[in-house]
């Protein structure tokens, strides 16, 4: 098959950098990346047939450079622009600005990035259409009255920003007393994190778990869904480990799920890969957002798929037709996702940076890295630094295999978080698939204890001075039973 272009840049970095480039090489294309300087000694900067320097005032602003990026594009002979996920996957002025610049845009269209983009607007738009939804309030139809109609919703309620993401800003209310305090915290986050303080407040379903499916659509009007994943296993709203299929689901509910998906993809004439996520609890399940995009994810999907999604991504930019249909996609097996982060949980998960001494990935078993022996893990992005994708016969056999490659996969130079998905793997309700987006929160027994400090150390090593000395005193003393008898016990 012909190769959609000739050469893609791919505007990001880390491990989907490299997952991009891998694709675009074995389809016969050239790979182009841009890096910052701190990421120099990267795997996509090292494999990448082509590597070109941007910068900008932070590391994060460099990325986020779209202009500088495209006229880098432009000069190194790109075709087309993959964003990746993050940074400006879903920046619509950004995929307008590649078409205008006379290259394909490796997405969705502009309308739909819009569209999916606005929480809000999407949560109306798809409520419109039939789909199923939560009741709700939105600030944008009368803030006037939003929290008298957040109030009629009724508790619990989740409050959400309206251009939010990631978790921030998200604030669950149990205590209708304490309705507007938390829509001013909720409002101050929304301003502090997306610039923008606007709301809307759902109906929180308790103990929920994340479904997510998949969904491809070309420009000749057909789409597919890919079936779905299960991403409950979150720490403060970030996914740790997912898998494909979800454990949850009757074969009945994953038919409605993965269909309601693909209605609302089709709904909005959507183009390239992108996801439908819900909430399903209780019984009832619910459309919660759509990205437009790759997600980090994907690679269960793969795997139970057999699919490429990145090389349906190009062919889908090229112009060409998906050249498959829903009939010919299967599930076979089962796929688990781990998430290797640099943070300690044991100090609630904070960001940890160092050296890379040394990285060895387990053998058999794919891991999209963006790390290499000899780099450097920097403070400046998302903490994240490989995915290990493991793909087995059944759940039970997937689990096992993915603790041996967690036991397998060594890196030296910083605190990940290793130790605490061996100990997830293990845990028996993750086991048996009884599991929700709090379930985390909810076990402090899978955290290590914290690291000693300074001043407790010093503590316990008095006391045991202490203790050692009140033993020796002991020892050294004359028995009351031998004062009161002198010296027999010698004879």
């Amino acid at each position: 098959m012909t190769a959609p272009f000739r050469s893609v840049l791919i505007a990001n970095r880390g491990e989907i950098a490299a997952r991009i480039l891998r694709t675009v090489q074995a389809m016969g294309m050239r790979g182009i990346v841009v890096f910052h300087a701190i990421d120099r000694n990267t795997p996509a900067v090292l494999l990448a047939d082509a590597a070109v320097e941007i910068d900008g005032p932070t590391p994060v602003a460099a990325y986020l450079d779209g202009p500088q990026i495209i006229a880098r594009a432009k000069a190194a002979g790109a075709e087309a622009i993959h964003p990746g996920y993050g940074f400006l996957s879903e920046n619509a002025g950004f995929a307008r600005a590649v078409a205008a610049a006379g290259m394909a845009f490796v997405g969705p269209t502009p309308e739909a990035i819009e569209l999916m983009g606005d929480k809000a607007r999407a949560r109306d738009f798809v409520a419109e259409r039939g789909f199923p939804v939560a009741p709700s309030a939105i600030e944008d139809d009368d803030p006037a009255t939003f929290v008298a109609r957040a109030r009629a919703v009724g508790a619990p309620l989740l409050i959400k920003p309206s251009a939010g993401g990631g978790g921030k800003g998200m604030r669950i209310v149990r205590d209708l007393a304490l309705l507007e305090d938390e829509i001013a915290r909720a409002r101050s986050e929304g301003e502090r994190y997306f610039g923008d303080g606007r709301l809307y407040a759902e109906r929180y379903v308790e103990q929920p778990r994340h479904i997510e499916v998949q969904v491809l659509g070309d420009a000749q009007g057909n789409v597919v869904h890919l079936f779905e994943r299960e991403c409950s296993i979150q720490r403060r709203f970030q996914k740790v480990i997912e898998e494909s299929p979800s454990p949850a689901l009757t074969p009945e509910e994953r038919d409605a799920i993965c269909e309601i998906a693909a209605g609302i993809a089709r709904s909005v004439a959507y183009r390239n890969a992108g996801t439908v996520e819900f909430i399903y609890g209780q019984g009832a399940v619910y459309f919660l957002e759509m990205n437009t995009r790759l997600q980090v994810e994907h690679p269960v999907t793969e795997a139970v798929t057999g699919r490429d999604l990145v090389a349906d991504q190009l062919r889908i930019a090229a112009g060409q037709p998906l050249g498959f249909a829903q009939d010919d996609l299967a599930i076979t097996g089962h796929a688990i996702e781990l998430r290797l982060y640099a943070e300690d949980p044991a100090r609630d998960f904070a960001p940890t940076t160092g050296p890379v001494l040394a990285f060895r990935p387990a053998p058999g078993v794919r891991t999209d890295a963006g790390i290499v022996a000899g780099g450097q893990i920097s403070a400046a992005f998302d903490p994240m630094l490989a995915k290990i994708v493991v793909h087995g016969a059944d759940r039970a056999d997937t689990i096992a295999r993915a603790d041996a490659a967690l036991a397998q996969t060594v890196l030296l130079g910083c605190v990940t978080n290793n130790a605490f998905l061996r100990r997830l793997l293990a845990d028996p309700d993750f086991r048996a698939g009884q599991f929700h987006t709090g379930t985390i929160a909810e076990k402090p027994e899978l955290l290590p204890d914290p690291p000693l400090t300074d001043a407790a150390r010093a503590r316990i090593l008095g006391a045991s001075a202490l203790s050692l000395r009140a033993v020796r005193d002991a020892a050294d003393a004359v028995p009351p039973l031998h004062a009161a008898i002198g010296t027999w016990r010698n004879l």
